[in-house]
């Protein structure tokens, strides 16, 4: 079931509205305001991972793009205590060259920030992004 929430704008507003969407991928504007809420709303609730408590857990997908050379260290980080990884995947990217590996782990913000720390101090690492799941109360799983 749905429910109608509506506000009022100026023409300036609503055409940068428009071309945001537009820019962002979306053909609804609808949907691209529910999902700007959500995103705006758990950055204001959590922040950035660098401000969140350092004991507040949280659940997300860590990218680390790197050259071969390194997958010891970064199975000492799926053995060791610091996370509890869900689940692991390793590609290799063909035409940059590139291997990432896709970490789905939980723990404490304070673990998170310090595995990154441990890797992005690592000369074979090119990039990590971190990317939080969604705060929700209910869902499927």
């Amino acid at each position: 079931m749905s429910k109608i929430i509506s506000f009022s704008s100026d023409n300036n507003f609503s055409d940068s509205l428009d071309h945001i969407m537009e820019k962002s991928g979306y053909n609804n504007r609808s949907r691209f305001l529910r999902d700007a809420a959500l995103h705006f709303s758990d950055y204001k609730q959590r922040g950035d991972l660098s401000e969140m408590e350092d004991d507040l857990v949280i659940e997300g997908h860590m990218i680390v793009y790197y050259q071969h050379g390194i997958e010891n260290k970064l199975l000492d980080i799926r053995h060791s205590n610091d996370l509890e990884i869900s689940t692991y995947n390793h590609s290799c990217l063909k035409h940059s060259h590139t291997c990432v590996d896709i970490i789905q782990a939980i723990g404490k913000a304070s673990n998170f920030r310090k595995v990154i720390a441990q890797l992005q101090d690592t000369s074979s690492v090119d990039k990590i992004s971190f990317i939080t799941a969604p705060l929700r109360t209910e869902g499927c799983c």
